[in-house]
């Protein structure tokens, strides 16, 4: 099959397309560093032309509320549009665990965005919501700063490794569209707080961290279910502990 991976290039996109190429299929990765771009649709016929399935793994240059709605929505019409034009019979996308559960948060909303359009584009499509990364850990430590400590909420969460997230989203690419939604966790559940706490040790950041439960994750405050899927999630293979040693050994 020939397959478009939007944002291939990027932490998820390269590791989909490395996948995917392993398996045998003919792989675009497309990103505006090869020559794609979707809000301006440069490339993007071309890229497109003779494509079964589309994978859209890209992300917003900048995540503040407006730009990263503007983006989604921009991209999403034009890759979808694209689509259409070109006959592709499977779109894939990554989402969110949790998007329509927190609307005080402007990147969640424009993902609820992004997967509306999805729904009512008329393409068969899967879209695959996985919970967060530990790749983001230290991203989400140092936005959490707040005088001279790391306050982040004691909410429940069951974050995933990336090569899992690409494992599953190069998997659901190669099969029937589900036209829905299928969700992806990982192994392990824990308080936010004590996982950022566990990961600063293991990377002997000295930075002390507080439970707060009215800390807010990018705008919205967190209950045990916000970021923790429904019943019966894929389940990615890669304890903490493991992540841990792998990306230290990196």
């Amino acid at each position: 099959m020939k397959i478009v991976v939007i944002g291939g290039t990027g932490l998820i996109g390269s590791k989909v397309v490395s996948n995917l190429r392993q398996s045998g299929h003919v792989v675009i990765a497309a990103a505006p560093n090869t020559g794609v771009n979707t809000i301006t649709g440069e490339g993007l016929a071309e890229a497109l032309a003779g494509a079964n399935v589309v994978i859209d793994v890209a992300n917003a240059p900048s995540f503040a509320d407006d730009a990263v709605m503007t983006f989604f929505k921009t991209s999403g019409r034009n890759l979808l549009a694209a689509e259409a034009e070109a006959g592709v019979r499977h779109h894939v996308a990554l989402s969110v665990v949790g998007t329509d559960r927190l609307p005080d948060n402007g990147y969640f909303r424009a993902k609820v965005a992004q997967e509306e359009l999805i729904k009512a584009s008329g393409i068969p499509y899967t879209i695959v919501r996985s919970t967060q990364f530990f790749e983001f850990l230290n991203g989400l430590a140092n936005s959490s700063m707040q005088d001279g400590e790391v306050r982040v909420s004691p909410a429940h969460v069951q974050p995933v490794a990336s090569d899992d997230v690409a494992a599953l989203v190069a998997k659901v690419a190669t099969m029937a569209p589900m036209n829905g939604m299928i969700e992806l966790a990982g192994p392990e559940r824990f308080s936010l707080d004590d996982l950022v706490r566990r990961y600063l040790q293991a990377k002997r950041d000295p930075r002390s961290v507080a439970a707060d439960v009215h800390a807010r994750y990018f705008g919205a405050e967190l209950d045990d279910k916000s970021l923790t899927p429904g019943d019966n999630p894929h389940i990615g293979a890669t304890p903490f502990d493991m992540w841990l040693r792998r990306s230290a050994a990196h």
